[in-house]
């Protein structure tokens, strides 16, 4: 026996993720539905070897349906999680709507699986930041070890991250690059995105963070520990999908590098790849499509007593979203519903 599964924001580029990852997970369906606005109605979407039309969300009755993978927006997910989780259906929210509600569990399955069991305050989970979601795998390991004290993370975030708009733009500004007459200015990021760096994302805020620096620092303490200090300078650049992050960890106590080495590699969801060699380290085109936050450069940092840097990459449209969210739903079947 299986789950009835909807998808919701289906047409969009994590709506489509979570759908390929249901079927490659083999994630126990007896009935699914992919949602998405009237405006997509009808539009054809595979899910492993059939294809779904999707329907319209707005009519759509949730009653009798177990989980909704939500990937819309905050202001969508306002009007249609609530009247999903009335109608006794699980949802899973990918938006930041939900993230910082005490009453919400934020879950990343390797890092407090147990949060999930929190759900039915609200028969709603949210799913954390991309950049948080594969930061966070990396650490827990680590503080359950040595005790994390302070986070320095810089990020190096594809443009994926902000939908499709960023990935056309990116390809539409390199094309241009090469021809003059063809201008394409900047207009989903604050500056030309093509062969530069930008370092904001989402709003500022009045402190001078953006606010996908403060949705890391919130995000880390309420999925792994509040007393963990973070810092972070959150950089768009000019890449299609994966996300990387230089990361450098301060420790309560002393942790070796082969150590820590040796406890990532047992992890689970890490894939360490850290040779000191030419190649010996994974970059964002190697992590597309992979279910694995792949770590490399791991060394010590000798200008404090008790440090340890690292490279984190892995596929922000997979771990940091639509996989995750699958993995929720997987552990919401272990765990509470029990059904498959």
């Amino acid at each position: 026996m299986g789950y009835k599964i909807a998808v919701v924001g289906a047409t969009g580029n994590v709506g489509r993720e979570m759908l390929n990852i249901l079927a490659e997970r083999q994630f126990p369906v007896d009935e699914i539905v992919a949602l998405a606005s009237r405006k997509s109605l009808g539009t054809e979407i595979s899910f492993g070897d059939r294809t779904l039309k999707t329907k319209d969300l707005d009519a759509f009755d949730f009653t009798g349906w177990d989980i909704a993978l939500f990937a819309i927006g905050s202001d969508a997910t306002k009007i249609y999680a609530p009247k999903a989780a009335k109608a006794g259906c699980i949802v899973i929210d990918n938006s930041s709507l939900y993230r910082y509600d005490p009453d919400i569990p934020l879950v990343v399955p390797e890092v407090n699986p147990e949060a999930v069991m929190g759900y039915d305050k609200k028969y709603i989970i949210a799913n954390p930041n991309c950049s948080t979601a594969q930061m966070v795998v990396a650490l827990k390991p680590l503080h359950d070890r040595a005790r994390i004290k302070r986070v320095v993370v810089s990020t190096y975030q594809s443009v994926s991250g902000a939908g499709k708009e960023g990935i056309d733009e990116l390809w539409d500004q390199t094309k241009s690059i090469y021809n003059p007459t063809d201008d394409k200015p900047a207009k989903k990021f604050t500056k030309q995105i093509a062969f530069n760096v930008i370092p904001h994302i989402d709003v500022f805020l009045e402190d001078g963070q953006t606010k996908e620096e403060w949705k890391m620092v919130a995000e880390t303490k309420k999925i792994v520990d509040p007393s963990i200090k973070v810092t972070a300078t959150c950089v768009r650049v000019p890449v299609f999908v994966g996300h990387s992050e230089a990361i450098n960890i301060e420790f309560e106590d002393h942790l070796d590098e082969a150590e820590a080495r040796d406890i990532l590699r047992e992890a689970p969801g890490i894939m360490v790849i850290d040779k000191r060699e030419d190649g010996g380290y994974v970059t964002p085109i190697e992590c597309v499509g992979d279910f694995a936050t792949f770590i490399s450069r791991i060394r010590q940092d000798p200008t404090i007593d008790n440090g340890i840097n690292l490279w984190c990459v892995s596929d922000n449209l997979r771990k940091g979203a639509a996989l995750n969210a699958v993995q929720i739903a997987e552990t919401l079947g272990q765990r509470v519903l029990k059904k498959g």
